[in-house]
């Protein structure tokens, strides 16, 4: 088995796993999730911090968007995220991947303006590398010198944050993972 093939099917394998989840057992850990995220040092220190909206049972930030944040959310536009500035009164529309997202014509966001990133993932590890859905969009986000030095949080559930994951040259260690267990900082 090649390297590829190895993080497909431990991509397939974990969103099934979480996609498994009873919608209970979802909402119970996402809200935990934010707790934990409003208890992070980190999280109460910054002023604007970018996120997703959940798709397939991924961790459901949306407990923590009525906070007093600036919030960022991506639109996919050919192979990159642009960053609007979005509140929850902002309409949504569907996008790329049937992900919502901010209006085009939303306030874009300025890296100089973004104080934390929280990354979703499939999975994570304890050196801080994540497993993402394949289309490199992060992957290509955090390479970017621009963004590169923007703390980022890793947002998981407990049972996808394992001991190592195949990683590739342009994977960028996370700063810390977040699941409904607890934070863990990552040396890099």
């Amino acid at each position: 088995m090649n390297f590829k093939e190895t993080k497909k099917q431990l991509r397939k394998k974990l969103i099934q796993e979480r996609e498994n989840l009873s919608k209970l057992d979802w909402k119970n850990n996402s809200q935990k999730i934010c707790k934990n995220l409003q208890n992070y040092p980190l999280f109460q220190q910054s002023k604007t911090i970018l996120a997703y909206f959940s798709i397939r049972q991924e961790p459901d930030l949306t407990y923590l968007f009525s906070t007093n944040h600036n919030w960022g959310f991506p639109r996919c536009v050919k192979k990159s995220l642009i960053w609007h500035f979005w509140q929850p009164q902002d309409p949504l529309i569907p996008g790329k991947y049937g992900i919502v997202e901010p209006s085009a014509n939303a306030p874009i966001l300025s890296h100089e303006t973004v104080d934390l990133i929280l990354v979703p993932a499939v999975a994570c590890d304890y050196n801080g590398y994540r497993l993402g859905y394949g289309g490199g969009f992060y992957d290509r986000l955090l390479n970017s010198p621009q963004w590169s030095s923007i703390p980022t949080v890793g947002i998981i559930f407990e049972f996808a944050l394992l001991p190592q994951l195949p990683c590739e040259p342009w994977d960028q260690q996370l700063q810390a993972i977040c699941t409904e267990n607890n934070i863990i900082s990552i040396c890099t």
